[in-house]
């Protein structure tokens, strides 16, 4: 649903008072649609994704042949999947913001029962001062 025109202005108004009042946060939290699209991270995975490409091919002809091609083909493969991991998380870290908590103190993060009676006994050995 679009705002309407009054609005649009009072939006307007608060974006130039927070621009004028902290100009590093209004940059961090700008707009999506004024940032620029994020080639430089798609090109660095679109190469990484063709390194692992190859270095599938050269892990496969390596059982083939010679095992040091192998060997050469899967730490292609591993920093292929490293970089596209790096580029992937660059891109989007720059995009989202930061979901993570702090836990509240005394209460376990994880809802997992298990987890739960697992932690609650590792505080009361530490508490009885035994590890």
């Amino acid at each position: 649903m679009p705002l309407s025109n009054e609005e649009q202005k009072m939006l307007d108004e608060l974006e130039a008072s927070l621009r004028a009042e902290d100009p590093r946060l209004a940059r961090t939290m700008g707009t999506p649609a004024k940032r620029r699209p994020p080639t430089r991270s798609r090109r660095k995975a679109g190469l990484a994704g063709l390194g692992f490409v190859m270095g599938l091919a050269l892990l496969l002809i390596g059982m083939q042949t010679v095992w040091v091609v192998s060997v050469v083909g899967f730490v292609a493969m591993f920093s292929s999947a490293v970089l596209a991991l790096n580029a992937w998380s660059g891109s989007s870290a720059r995009t989202r913001t930061d979901s993570r908590r702090k836990p509240v103190q005394g209460k376990p993060i994880s809802s997992d029962p298990f987890t739960t009676r697992m932690e609650d006994r590792w505080r009361r050995r530490q508490d009885e001062g035994r590890l």
